[in-house]
């Protein structure tokens, strides 16, 4: 919200909203976390480029075809447990270009 004492004065609309790369431009890493989940494993899904209805739409398939759960946020997709094989090879289906990071 923005004051102004300027009678004439219009608030321009923001749009929020990035644009979605196409999935043979982005750019995806798979991780395995452990950190500051008591020991439990999560597979991290890094570097989507986008808007977040579409973060939440790649993340729900992902989770649905690995039958857990997850979340999707801040262009993270956290997929509960190690499926970095089968994530890898979910997105290479899709057109993702993705690749597994870290040790």
């Amino acid at each position: 919200m923005v004051y102004s004492t300027n009678p004439d004065f219009e608030p321009e609309e923001f749009n929020e909203q990035e644009e979605t790369l196409a999935s043979k431009q982005q750019d995806l890493r798979i991780h395995l976390d452990r950190k500051q989940r008591k020991g439990k494993a999560v597979t991290l899904i890094t570097g989507f480029v986008g808007n977040g209805n579409d973060l939440n739409e790649l993340g729900r398939t992902l989770k649905s075809k690995c039958g857990v759960g997850g979340t999707s946020k801040n262009g993270e997709i956290l997929i509960q447990g190690d499926h970095r094989d089968k994530v890898l090879g979910l997105l290479t289906a899709m057109g993702y270009k993705a690749k597994k990071a870290g040790g």
